[in-house]
């Protein structure tokens, strides 16, 4: 009797550990099955929202650009018609944040009318002051252990530096649309650099930026920063005199802890790929340039600027 008791208990225990095992499976199963539904899902509304791009794109861009756009689709197409495999569904993911990232972005520049010359023609030529990091460009090198972009993400540049005879590398990713940005600010103002970064490192970055063009050919680098509170504050009067007609665009509000009325702030910029805050800033811009003072319009958001 106690063997087939034991015997019995045994049974019993295999058969609540097999139903446990049952459960177990259909809830992975249920899982992954939903996991499966959701990544589809988000292809398929990102499938949907090219066909928004491409018809805009009909409408306002080449038709070189359209060819493009129209050869992604259908790349994208076959991806959606195979997402059961893992590894196209891999690609395609991969596919899509690129897509979004290099789509086409352009700022409609309509010609001057004749007032609007004339008006140009009567108030001084403005000087715009760039900084670099997080406001341009970001970069980490060798010796950062946790840098801020995600970790394969390869740079849009190295530069190989040496720092007190070291040799070092940094790893540079330019804001989106920096390339355009310079190209449009160029054509309405004189362009400085001003960063307070070690002039062997910002000057060739600032090289990178410029490919060439001449168009960044100021610079001031750390030894022209003054120390205040701690950090680094750049003197614009020290870049040009007559503060009616400068002006500069930097993340850190302690750079211009000085100068509030002659700033425009930024949102630092590590690595997001759908940044558009220099392309948000074009309208503004090629507005300003017909003033006669910038303090006039930039002192509106002084309070909000001021450091405590």
């Amino acid at each position: 009797m106690k063997r087939r008791r034991e015997s019995g208990n045994m049974v019993a225990g295999r058969n609540a550990l097999v139903r446990a095992m049952k459960t177990l499976l259909a809830a992975l199963c249920f899982y992954a099955l939903g996991l499966f539904n959701c990544i589809t899902y988000t292809i398929r509304r990102q499938y949907r929202n090219l066909h928004v791009i491409e018809s805009e794109c009909r409408n306002r861009y080449s038709s070189n650009t359209c060819h493009t756009l129209t050869s992604n689709s259908l790349f994208l197409s076959t991806i959606v018609s195979r997402v059961h495999k893992f590894s196209v569904l891999k690609s395609s993911i991969i596919s899509l944040g690129q897509l979004r990232k290099h789509q086409v972005i352009r700022y409609e520049y309509v010609p001057l009318s004749p007032l609007s010359a004339h008006r140009l023609s009567v108030v001084k030529r403005k000087i715009l002051v760039l900084d670099l990091d997080e406001t341009l460009i970001h970069s980490h090198h060798d010796g950062i252990i946790r840098p801020m972009v995600k970790p394969g993400t390869p740079p849009d540049f190295v530069l190989r530096v040496n720092i007190d005879r070291h040799p070092v590398r940094f790893f540079v990713h330019c804001r989106p649309h920096v390339d355009y940005f310079l190209s449009m600010v160029s054509q309405w103002f004189d362009l400085v650099i001003f960063t307070a970064s070690m002039e062997i490192y910002g000057s060739s970055v600032a090289d990178k930026l410029d490919n060439g063009k001449g168009i960044l050919q100021r610079r001031y680098f750390r030894q022209h920063c003054t120390m205040d509170y701690g950090g680094y504050t750049k003197d614009l009067s020290a870049v040009h005199a007559d503060l009616s007609s400068i002006f500069i665009l930097d993340n850190s509000p302690s750079a211009y802890r000085k100068f509030p009325q002659n700033a425009i702030p930024i949102r630092s910029w590590f690595s997001d790929p759908t940044d558009t805050c220099l392309l948000a800033l074009l309208p503004f811009l090629d507005a300003l340039r017909f003033t006669s003072d910038v303090r006039s319009i930039l002192s509106r958001n002084q309070q909000l600027q001021q450091v405590w």
